[in-house]
Formats: structure tokens, C-alpha cells, sequence
């Protein structure tokens, strides 16, 4: 995992990457019954569920350091050596964390090793989220963060996947929360967090978000975007993966 750029941009990550419940309530569905769950890649604590034992993974510092006291036990390791003995946790989960990882198939082969039940993913589909009006117009390239939906699902075959869509008001700071809310992104304390601009050379970044402001301000936006704003939630291409021992 990029413990690298987390350490970099991670610090007061927990206050812009809340949880957003609705998101929430489709991972807690998958997770099903599961008493024990292991959350590769966790952050701040966002997304773990309550009521179930659950050890976090974090490679970052800063990340790890913003872990409030309520949130899971974590320890320092990566997605590619899962520190845990095979078959020792009934689930492991990755929330937006697969993006990240050296090697997204070593990092799902070991949440396989360690899972008594399964896997559940939530990560983001590249060739949908193409289409998002950032990247498409303003910010080429940034969709090279995520992958093709079929990286993961290759590699879990005969996963349930189920379309994850991102309300007009989600309260999770990500860079795909604004869609509806274009103005956000012009605020550099709002985009501190977002990988997805911190992997972009500076100058990139600035003349797409100048491009932007223009055209916030002319209408443009308003008049290429007028479909979206009619309506209060928006597929972008997050998916949520769901994998049981059994479906090879």
C-alpha cells in the first residue's frame, strides 16, 4: 500500500473521510454475520463496523495516528503480507483501499488466506469512472488511480457485484462526494486529502481547477453538466465486491 503518500497527505484525514451512511449500510449487508472482520487498508477507522470484532491494517503513520480511541485495534503492515494465520478471521474487508496497493493480486490472495467466509471490497470501476466531469474535462489522467472492475473480480470469480451510488449530499470527502457540489473542489483544504490530486503534478492540478473555475463562473459547467442536476445520487463506478469461499 502507498504508505508513502499517506504519511504525506494523511494527517487530519479523519475529519474530511467520514463515514457516509448509506455507503456504510451496503457494506454492513454484505459482511452479513460475520463476528470477525479484518480491514485491510483502514485508515482513519472509516467504514469499520460496529458490533463485530474487527483488526484494522494500516502501513501509514499519519494514518494511523488519526485513529480515534474507539476505533479497532491496528496494526503496521501492508495489504501483501497480511500478518495473520490462514482461515483466522471470518471476513476480510478493503474500503477503497485495493487503489493503493503494490500488488492488488497479492493483496486479495492474502484476504482469501487469512478469511474463513469471504472477501468484501468496495473499490471503484475505472471505465465508469471515466466518465465522471472532472476527470473527463478538467483533470485527464486522475481516473489512473483506479483499474478496470475486472482486476478484482478476476481475481474473485463468481463474486456478487453490486453498484454502489454516490448521493448528491455523501458526506465521505472524496474527490467523487463533489459531483453535484463543483465549488468544493476549488477549496485546496477540501482536496488536502484526495489521493487522486495528490498523485498529479502541481501544475496539472491547477490549470484543470482554473479551467473549472472559469467555467463555474461563465455556466458552462452549469449548461455541459445541466442532466446530473437533476438528480440526487450518480453512479461513478463504485462497486462493492462480495466473495464466499465456495464460489471458485
Amino acid at each position: 500500500m502507498a504508505a508513502p503518500l499517506y504519511d504525506r497527505i494523511g494527517w487530519g484525514y479523519g475529519r474530511v473521510r467520514r463515514t457516509e451512511p448509506r455507503i456504510a449500510a451496503a457494506i454492513e449487508q454484505a459482511l452479513g454475520d460475520a463476528r470477525t472482520v479484518l480491514n485491510v487498508g483502514a485508515g482513519t477507522g472509516s467504514y469499520e463496523p460496529a458490533g463485530r470484532e474487527v483488526l484494522a491494517i494500516e502501513p501509514s503513520a499519519a494514518m494511523r495516528a488519526g485513529r480515534p480511541p474507539s476505533a479497532a485495534p491496528c496494526l503496521a503492515a501492508e495489504a501483501e503480507e497480511l500478518p495473520l494465520a490462514d482461515a483466522s478471521v471470518d471476513v476480510a474487508m478493503a474500503i477503497y483501499s485495493d487503489m493503493h496497493w503494490r500488488h492488488r493480486d497479492k493483496g486479495i490472495a492474502e484476504m482469501v488466506r487469512v478469511s474463513r467466509r469471504g472477501v468484501v471490497l468496495l473499490t471503484v470501476d475505472r471505465d465508469v469512472a471515466r466518465r465522471y466531469w472532472l476527470t473527463r474535462d478538467y483533470v485527464p489522467g486522475a481516473d489512473d488511480l483506479f483499474a478496470p472492475l475486472s482486476s478484482v473480480t478476476s481475481l474473485l470469480p463468481g463474486a456478487r457485484v453490486t453498484e454502489v451510488p454516490i448521493p448528491a449530499d455523501c458526506v465521505d470527502g472524496f474527490a467523487h462526494a463533489f459531483w453535484k457540489r463543483p465549488h468544493a473542489l476549488l477549496d485546496p483544504r477540501a482536496r488536502a486529502t484526495m489521493s487522486m490530486f495528490a498523485r498529479l503534478p502541481s501544475l496539472v492540478v491547477e490549470s484543470g481547477l482554473a479551467r473549472l473555475r472559469s467555467d463555474l463562473g461563465s455556466g458552462e459547467w452549469q449548461r455541459r453538466n445541466r442532466a446530473i442536476l437533476e438528480v440526487d445520487s450518480l453512479d461513478l463506478g463504485h462497486r462493492l465486491v462480495a466473495w464466499e469461499h465456495g464460489d471458485r
